[in-house]
């Protein structure tokens, strides 16, 4: 067990977390989706510590995090269908999953030994001004333990790691709220690895195509793939109207409950508040408890949150 800083967005406490990642410490840190738990992905042993605090399989490959898109270049190799797309969206809340370039030099647990790596420009100020004063690609799964419903506050993180991890950069609440949208264009068609924070209707406008669904919960090829995951302690039932008995109702639009994501039924709003209301009705509920979610449209950011509410609903492993 170790001690773990709570250290403040500033420039003196960026350049602190940049030095304790440097020494191969482990940093949760904001980005615009979720908190991020940052290591040097270049090396092993921190690389390693990652998957340990989280306690992550580790056939489940992590996000490479850098500032810009040519940084991103030194890791991954770009056709003009993904530099197009990066181009449009990034820095933003989207993971491209590529060919790994030739001497990249990343650790090899990073990408679960596979020839791709996903790699993504995050948006959130705090996140960029530590990727530039850290000069380095940062590893970053989102910071809590494996399976459990994500971090968007630095008081989640805390919960989740505290005593595992060096320090987490508060940068308060996340904008987005769900995870980033990956997409894989390492094949000659490309595919939605798991719907987030962008749009899949953005992305196919973009394209100029359809996206077709891809990767594998046995064998995933990007974080995010597995079939029970994001679970709160209580059991999750889905498209509730109404709560049974001992059931606590998170409510959407019409439907009222005791926790609702929105009440006027605006997805992104409902994303920003999934993963908190997630901890909070998961509270609320108790040892043994039941939380049920109202109806959230297949749509947009609906496509995302319905994701999430699906695999923590899923049977635990």
């Amino acid at each position: 067990m170790e001690e773990t800083k709570t250290l403040a967005a500033t420039d003196a406490g960026i350049l602190q977390a940049a030095n304790l990642l440097r020494s191969g410490r482990l940093v949760a840190f904001p980005t615009e989706t979720v908190y991020g738990l940052g290591g040097d992905a270049r090396q092993d042993e921190t690389v390693a510590r990652i998957f340990a605090a989280k306690g992550r399989p580790r056939f489940n490959p992590l996000i490479v995090h850098v500032p810009s898109l040519a940084a991103a270049e030194r890791v991954a190799v770009f056709d003009a269908r993904a530099r197009a797309v990066a181009t449009a969206f990034w820095p933003g809340p989207l993971t491209l999953v590529l060919p790994q370039r030739s001497g990249a030099g990343l650790s090899p647990l990073v990408t679960a030994d596979l020839p791709t790596v996903a790699v993504r420009v995050p948006a959130h100020p705090v996140a960029r001004a530590l990727l530039e004063a850290f000069g380095g690609p940062l590893a970053a799964p989102s910071a809590n333990p494996s399976g459990r419903v994500s971090p968007t506050r630095a008081a989640h993180v805390l919960a989740g790691l505290a005593g595992q991890i060096a320090a987490v950069l508060d940068g308060g609440a996340c904008a987005v709220g769900v995870e980033s949208t990956i997409l894989g264009l390492d094949g000659d068609s490309p595919r939605l690895l798991r719907p987030g924070g962008l749009p899949l209707e953005a992305l196919e406008a973009a394209l100029g195509q359809q996206i077709a669904s891809g990767g594998s919960a046995a064998k995933p090829n990007a974080p995010g793939q597995l079939a029970s995951h994001y679970a709160p302690a209580a059991v999750v039932r889905l498209n509730a109207h109404a709560a049974e008995t001992g059931e606590i109702l998170v409510g959407f639009g019409p439907v009222r409950g005791d926790l609702t994501l929105s009440a006027a039924g605006d997805l992104v709003e409902a994303a920003a508040a999934l993963f908190h209301l997630l901890r909070e009705a998961d509270a609320l509920a108790g040892p043994g408890g039941r939380i049920a979610f109202a109806p959230v449209p297949e749509t947009g950011l609906g496509r995302a949150i319905n994701d999430r509410l699906r695999r923590a609903a899923a049977p635990r492993p």
